[in-house]
């Protein structure tokens, strides 16, 4: 028989499990549901927490910051690994130097203002207001990611992959500062300059590693030939570790190695890719529920109330002053339309890494770390709340809206191999497209491309030259390079928008 602390041991962790499974249904009943509700499901995750959690009717005390912070750096490591992986870079390249730029100065930027203002404006002393500005600095990847795909969001000008670019690399410089400001309140001789040296240095090593080792990563999946398939993605998870704690060892920046890893990845053909990049995209939402559900249950929602008005006046800095701020000066050398910046500067969203980085003064014991963890995670749900639910009305008030339709689940499935270069790409054919009511055979296809099944009407039908065209029809197109999607679109008669 059971003695009675072995009995109480595993009724605890029976209702330790019982509690974690309830949560985590009620969060994919909630990503059901927010879409119709126009609510970011990151919200009612974070929501869900709160009501589980001390002051809620969960009555859940969940106070282990050191176990949060864990969970956390976790999390991040695989929703930044997941998005590097979506990242094509054919889309990113024209990007790139602004990406960067927003990224690196316009976090800078962002951190600042918000700085100056909460120590204008509050009791904060200026090192503590450039804190509190630091941590909340950086957009969220996984609020950025989730809410753009959630929403089928696309936008013209190339805004989606400059966006997504953004989010994924500007954690590193947010973390910087962070860590820099915690060490200068608790060491004011802390110098300036060794501060500068050491982020040159994390990014030059975090980019070294991240790109030696993710291009390694492809050649070992494409030559270690493991006898079971599932083996593959925990292979890769093992290697997405040692990529960040490498960086980390060699005082690299271990974010950043990941992102960059990831990006590599994902544009190179490798055995079981598309398999594997569904995994990835399971963990990443699997990552941001536990994430926010954590962070959720972490905060105490009665110590939130007292912070309400600064929380209120740091969160109109950062949305209507400090972003637009930093996006209008960073993207000053660029050709772009003022409402294009005025639309990057409103997708500025905050989620739970700024939670995540609000944990660290709060280790390191600094007297208003607590006070600046409550105002943080106050500002991230304002963000959330506001711009995430507004997103698609402004971007259509800008003129920059492009509705994309959601990826069909075709009965077909491609795994890659390195030296395999064919893609799948769906096109769906348009109302007003040219080709509609011609056969297959009048339409020109490139020899590079070609028509491998067509969706119609929840049927499939296999091409031949006679078939029609007709509009709404879903076109599976097997291209041998994603350049001869333009002829592709061409030939259809389609004007893509990019």
């Amino acid at each position: 028989m059971l003695h009675n602390e072995e009995m109480l041991t595993a009724i605890s962790i029976d209702y330790l499990i019982l509690t974690a499974a309830i949560l985590l249904l009620l969060s994919i009943v909630a990503s059901k549901t927010s879409g119709r509700l126009g609510v970011p499901s990151l919200l009612l995750f974070l929501l869900i927490g709160m009501l589980a959690g001390t002051d809620g009717p969960g009555g859940i005390d969940f106070s282990n910051t050191a176990l949060v912070q864990l969970l956390g750096v976790f999390a991040l490591i695989i929703i930044l690994f997941s998005g590097g992986l979506d990242t094509r870079w054919e889309s990113v390249k024209p990007v790139l130097f602004k990406g960067l730029i927003l990224s690196t100065a316009g976090v800078l930027l962002t951190a600042a203002t918000v700085g100056l203002i909460v120590w204008q404006l509050t009791d904060f002393s200026l090192v503590e207001g450039l804190l509190l500005g630091a941590i909340i600095s950086s957009t969220d990847a996984a609020a950025v990611f989730s809410i753009l795909r959630s929403k089928n969001l696309g936008l013209k000008k190339r805004l989606r992959p400059l966006l997504e670019l953004e989010s994924g690399s500007n954690d590193p410089m947010a973390f910087f500062l962070t860590i820099t400001l915690t060490q200068l309140l608790l060491v004011p001789d802390t110098s300036i300059w060794e501060g500068v040296l050491s982020f040159l240095m994390q990014m030059s090593l975090g980019g070294l590693v991240g790109t030696l080792l993710g291009r390694l990563m492809v050649w070992v999946l494409n030559h270690i030939h493991l006898d079971y398939d599932g083996l593959y993605p925990v292979l890769i998870i093992g290697m997405v570790l040692l990529i960040y704690s490498l960086a980390a060892f060699l005082k690299g920046n271990g974010f950043l190695a990941i992102y960059i890893a990831g990006v590599i990845l994902g544009n190179h053909s490798f055995i079981h890719k598309r398999s594997i990049l569904k995994f990835f995209d399971g963990q990443a939402w699997l990552m941001q529920i536990i994430m926010f559900l954590a962070l959720g249950l972490l905060v105490y929602p009665s110590r939130i109330i007292p912070v309400i008005g600064i929380g209120l006046l740091v969160s109109f800095a950062l949305i209507f002053v400090a972003r637009p701020l930093s996006v209008f000066l960073s993207l000053s050398f660029f050709k772009m339309q003022i409402r294009e910046k005025l639309l990057i500067s409103w997708v500025g969203l905050r989620g739970a890494v700024p939670i995540i980085f609000a944990i660290f003064p709060l280790m390191a014991g600094l007297p208003n770390a607590e006070m600046i963890f409550n105002i943080v995670f106050f500002v991230v749900l304002t963000s959330v709340a506001v711009q995430g639910t507004t997103l698609a009305p402004v971007a259509r008030w800008l003129g920059l809206y492009r509705w994309e339709p959601p990826k069909k689940k075709y009965p077909l499935e491609l795994d890659l191999t390195e030296g395999f270069h064919n893609e799948l790409v769906e096109i769906t054919v348009p109302e007003d497209c040219s080709a509609a009511g011609k056969p297959l055979v009048e339409v020109g296809f490139p020899q590079t491309a070609l028509i491998v099944m067509i969706e119609r009407n929840k049927k499939y039908i296999t091409p031949k030259g006679t078939t029609i065209i007709e509009p709404g029809d879903n076109l599976l197109v097997m291209t041998d390079r994603p350049e001869d999607l333009a002829s592709v679109n061409t030939c259809l008669g389609i004007n893509r928008v990019t």
